[in-house]
């Protein structure tokens, strides 16, 4: 892509943000503080009765906030609510938490599926969502929302850009998605460290990775947690975990080197950056880290309750972590415990000062992950519009904020959070016990409200982590492509084996398993399972994307 078409997409994702923020507009326009209108599916916030109950299986990942303290969605003041208002009665089913993808390939090449599937089909059904619409898995949704869901088309027709992410190269509308309705949404993680640690040794926030290098070698061999034992784990960074891993969302270190864990482009040309120059570069910096004792031994198989351990222990010094779920959950977990303890963010690191910050953690208007309706629902209709109500006015503050009068109430036109969840009686912190209520704090089928994240990032030190987090441009990620029918199997084919051998490698290289001076030969394997191919396909991919209207 030329320096033209650069400016383009640099245009497109100024648009992008804009869309965000019409969106919320959309859809918050004449909000009042009045109670909700109580109505059926059907009638969408009409005020008319609901119909007869229908019944609808919904299948979905948990989100750890709703099971610190439940067993379903179902318990969820907010979910009960909508029954009553549209006379949809849902039966949440989850999977194991960690396993989500296994047992989505599991039930999607059974027999029988749930009426509904909330999940991320762009990456984890082989040849994405028109794919698993031709495989009769799901079914295309454009008639419907036409037909039966207002809310979700007024909001895509307001949105162009938005429409686009949510729409396939061959048009299909495949989910009702979720969608952050302001750019301050979109950036949520990155990395955070024990600021009372520097200052007990007299340390700057760092800005580059030799400046890191410093502060991490000063914890390892300080004693900062002051405990007289040399037990402290100055970085941790977790590879594989989808919403929490640096490499796989923010490429927290991997990023000074230009490069993301896959597909990146460069001015529109597309790359793999596994096999770039710079990959062996980030390699040859962990296995340092590794060998001197700065990076977790057990990086690979940290889980969030050995992560929880090592943070309230006050042995970890610096990971990636989330805005609420992390510096809001560990500085309330810790403030009884430790007055002292105190979390902030720092920059995305550089090679060298002054240096562009290229990648970071931000999520799409469209984060990719949808509702689709399965070719087992025997009531389409009725789900679509039992779906549509969280984009409308009623069901937007419902799946934001609760129960008005109980989880929030109306002050000068604000939706301000009561304090069952911002000071909960039972102790609960602001994301477990706002779980309790609404949606809002992670994902789901309705437009996503900066309100209330304005209040969820009541700290300081939340709200600085915000703007800190956002400075990354970002420029180089790959949007929300799709191979399309004819290129989805053989590509999903070799990316199955590609990525196995990568993650794999990535853990040897490392740990000096697998000597660094076999890169090349790497490389050669990975190119040996067709990643040019796979290149190309992609790239192909972004061209149809920068096409669709």
């Amino acid at each position: 892509m030329n320096k033209k078409n650069g400016k383009r997409q640099r245009r497109r994702n100024l648009k992008a943000g804009a869309a965000a923020a019409a969106a919320l507009a959309v859809l918050t326009a004449g909000c009042s503080g009045g109670s909700p209108e109580a109505g059926g599916a059907a009638s969408q916030g009409s005020g008319k009765e609901p119909a007869k109950l229908t019944n609808v299986t919904y299948w979905t990942g948990m989100a750890t906030q709703v099971a610190a303290t439940m067993k379903s969605y179902n318990e969820i003041a907010m979910y009960k609510e909508l029954e009553k208002r549209t006379g949809v009665k849902v039966d949440f089913q989850h999977p194991p938490q960690g396993q989500e993808k296994d047992q989505f390939n599991l039930m999607i090449t059974g027999g029988k599926l749930p009426d509904v599937i909330e999940h991320y089909f762009i990456n984890d059904y082989p040849g994405g969502p028109e794919k698993a619409i031709k495989d009769g898995k799901i079914i295309k949704l454009n008639e419907y929302i036409d037909k039966y869901a207002p809310n979700l088309k007024k909001v895509l027709d307001a949105n162009p850009e938005m429409k686009k992410q949510v729409t396939t190269d061959e048009g299909s509308i495949w989910g009702f998605p979720f969608l952050r309705g302001d750019k301050a949404l979109q950036v949520y993680q990155g990395l955070a460290i024990r600021k009372d640690w520097l200052d007990k040794l007299g340390l700057q926030i760092p800005t580059t990775i030799d400046e890191l290098y410093t502060v991490l070698k000063a914890f390892k061999e300080k004693d900062p947690n002051g405990n007289g034992k040399a037990d402290e784990i100055p970085y941790l960074m977790r590879a594989f975990t989808p919403a929490t891993g640096e490499l796989n969302s923010s490429a927290a270190i991997l990023g000074a080197y230009g490069i993301s864990y896959g597909f990146h482009h460069e001015n529109g040309q597309v790359k793999y950056g596994p096999v770039e120059p710079g990959y062996k570069e980030y390699l040859t910096l962990m296995n340092k880290w590794y060998k001197e004792g700065l990076l977790d031994k057990d990086f690979a198989a940290t889980d969030n309750k050995l992560l929880d351990a090592k943070i309230t222990g006050n042995q970890l010094g610096v990971t990636v972590m989330n805005t609420g779920g992390g510096i809001g959950k560990y500085m309330n977990l810790m403030k009884g415990k430790d007055p002292n303890f105190k979390l902030v963010a720092i920059p995305y690191p550089v090679l060298k000062k002054g240096d562009k910050q290229l990648w970071g953690q931000i999520d799409f208007i469209f984060n990719g992950k949808a509702a689709s309706i399965s070719s087992s629902n025997k009531n389409i209709e009725e789900t679509v519009k039992w779906l549509d109500y969280g984009y409308s006015e009623e069901g937007h503050m419902l799946m934001n904020f609760g129960i008005e009068g109980v989880s929030y109430k109306m002050e000068n036109g604000y939706p301000k959070f009561t304090d069952l969840v911002m000071k909960n009686p039972n102790g609960l912190p602001v994301q477990q016990a706002m779980a309790q209520y609404a949606r809002s704090s992670w994902d789901g089928m309705f437009v996503q409200d900066k309100r209330y994240l304005e209040q969820y990032a009541e700290l300081p030190e939340q709200k600085e982590s915000l703007k800190v987090w956002a400075e990354p441009t970002n420029e180089r990620r790959m949007p929300l492509v799709t191979p399309n029918r004819e290129e989805s199997g053989k590509y999903a084919s070799i990316m199955s084996d590609i990525n196995t051998y990568r993650d794999e490698m990535y853990s040897k290289f490392i740990m000096g398993v697998e000597p660094l001076e076999n890169f090349d030969k790497y490389v050669q394997t990975l190119k040996g399972m067709g990643l040019e191919e796979a290149v190309k396909i992609q790239q192909a991919a972004l061209e149809r994307y920068n096409k669709r209207q």
